[in-house]
């Protein structure tokens, strides 16, 4: 799944925590950091390709915003894997409970 490599990096997790405030062009995103405007560029490029952020041009500047589509599959990644967790932890407690008795 791309979008967890992607948010994997902790300067493409900022990126996305701006971008769910309000959208931004690409330069005030590039603002925001201490790296240089091209390493911004390939941050948001990674997070395009995740479908966690989407782009739209305006004139001359790119605007960026959150995807919910990639938001979606994360979602749907996490739903799947919290039902794993209760019975689980039900066995578990029961089996404690043995132990202690």
């Amino acid at each position: 799944m791309l979008a967890f490599a992607a948010l994997a990096d902790p300067t493409r997790r900022r990126i996305v925590e701006l971008l769910a405030q309000h959208e931004l062009p690409a330069g005030e995103i590039a603002e925001r950091f201490e790296v240089s405007a091209p390493a911004i560029s390939q941050h948001l490029k990674v997070l395009r390709q995740a479908q966690l952020v989407s782009v739209r041009a305006d004139a001359q500047r790119r605007i960026y915003g959150i995807d919910p589509s990639g938001f979606a599959e994360l979602d749907q990644w996490l739903v799947r894997v919290k039902r794993f967790w209760p019975a689980r932890l039900d066995a578990l407690e029961r089996q404690l409970r043995k132990r202690n008795k």
